[in-house]
């Protein structure tokens, strides 16, 4: 049930301190840490669940609940707050329908709104992390926003046709 980590699980269920790097190569294998993921963590490295749950709880890198096929990570930091990132987050609930940390419907978007990125010369910016890699946008306006998440949504949808 759970082949892709399996490797993972061979090097580093029996090693002590390595539950963080199984969480990191389980979450970047399926998505995030689905309940029978933890339970087979659990199994076979001894560590109980409520522990496992703990330290997923405790980082904020781990997600117990699946993502969208692209994560729009939005910066509140101070330089994007000052730039408006208020204004881009309001544009991202209105037009997909989400607020931080939910996924659309159609399990296309996942709103992650976060501390900073570390592009502060670009506030506000948002980096969309999706199949074929991550990309950062900055100086956005709701417009260019509302514009680019038209795009990405024309862009699956004529890759499925």
């Amino acid at each position: 049930m759970f082949s892709e980590i399996e490797p993972v699980m061979e090097k580093y269920a029996g090693v002590p301190g390595s539950l963080i790097t199984i969480l990191q190569k389980t979450q970047d294998a399926y998505g995030y840490l689905s309940e029978d993921a933890i339970a087979y963590i659990a199994k076979r490295t001894g560590v109980p669940a409520s522990k496992i749950y703990g330290v997923a709880t405790f980082y904020t890198q781990f997600r117990l609940k699946p993502v969208g096929r692209y994560i729009l990570m939005l910066c509140k930091g101070t330089a994007c707050h000052v730039n408006g990132a208020a204004g881009i987050e309001e544009a991202v609930t209105e037009h997909l329908g989400i607020a931080d940390g939910e996924t659309t419907a159609d399990g296309l978007f996942t709103l992650d709104v976060v501390a900073c990125l570390g592009c502060c010369s670009l506030a506000p910016v948002m980096m969309v992390k999706g199949p074929d890699g991550e990309e950062t946008y900055g100086s956005l306006t709701k417009a260019k926003v509302r514009s680019l998440l038209d795009e990405i949504a024309a862009r699956e949808t004529e890759a499925a046709s």
